[in-house]
Parts: structure tokens; C-alpha cells; sequence
């Protein structure tokens, strides 16, 4: 279960108010940065516009094969079931090139 972080800041006069320092951290920004917040079913939550699509499960993951990498583990020794479900989550869709365009084509 995920580490549960709970801040306080005030709000001034003029609706402004200080990000809190783990906040920040949290959603990996810094002076200059950009927050967004998003106001769903009477809940505000807060989150980084700028940071791509964060998948759990996905970072868990690359976190695992960066720490064998590290570690100096050869990744190509992954068990062949997974070996396998990766190749066909990353077929391409194949492509005929010579297939003639339709509609506008801007180049």
C-alpha cells in the first residue's frame, strides 16, 4: 500500500499559499514549476500536468529490470513466458507501404 502524505499550508489574503516541500517532492516539481488541480465529486486532488501518464504497475516494473541492470543482471534471461507476452505487447501493426493514401496528406 502506497505511503500516505498529508500536508497543511495557509492561505493568504490574495488566495495564495505555500506548496509544501513534500508535496512538491511527491509530484516532482520545483520553483517554476506547474500544479494542476482537479475538483471530482466534492474531492480536490492536485497533480504535476507536465508528467507523463504514470502507470503503477508499469514503473514497478521498469524499476525492477533498472535495479538487474544495475545489478549488472542480463535482462535477456527473463523467463520465455514473459519474454513472449512483452514481443507481442510490442508488435507493430504491420504496414503496407506501397498501399495507396487517401484523404490529404501533409508532408
Amino acid at each position: 500500500m502506497a505511503a500516505i502524505i498529508e500536508e497543511t499550508s495557509t492561505i493568504t489574503a490574495k488566495g495564495q499559499t505555500t506548496i509544501p516541500k513534500a508535496v512538491r517532492q511527491a509530484l516532482g516539481v520545483d520553483y517554476g514549476g506547474k500544479i494542476a488541480y482537479r475538483i471530482e465529486e466534492g474531492r480536490v486532488t492536485v497533480h504535476n500536468p507536465e508528467a507523463e501518464h504514470h502507470d503503477p504497475a508499469l514503473a514497478a516494473f521498469l524499476g525492477l529490470i533498472e535495479k538487474d541492470i544495475t545489478a549488472g543482471r542480463n535482462v535477456r534471461d527473463l523467463p520465455a513466458g514473459v519474454v513472449a507476452a512483452m514481443r507481442r505487447a510490442m508488435k507493430e501493426p504491420e504496414v503496407d507501404l506501397d498501399e495507396k493514401l487517401e484523404g490529404d496528406v501533409a508532408l
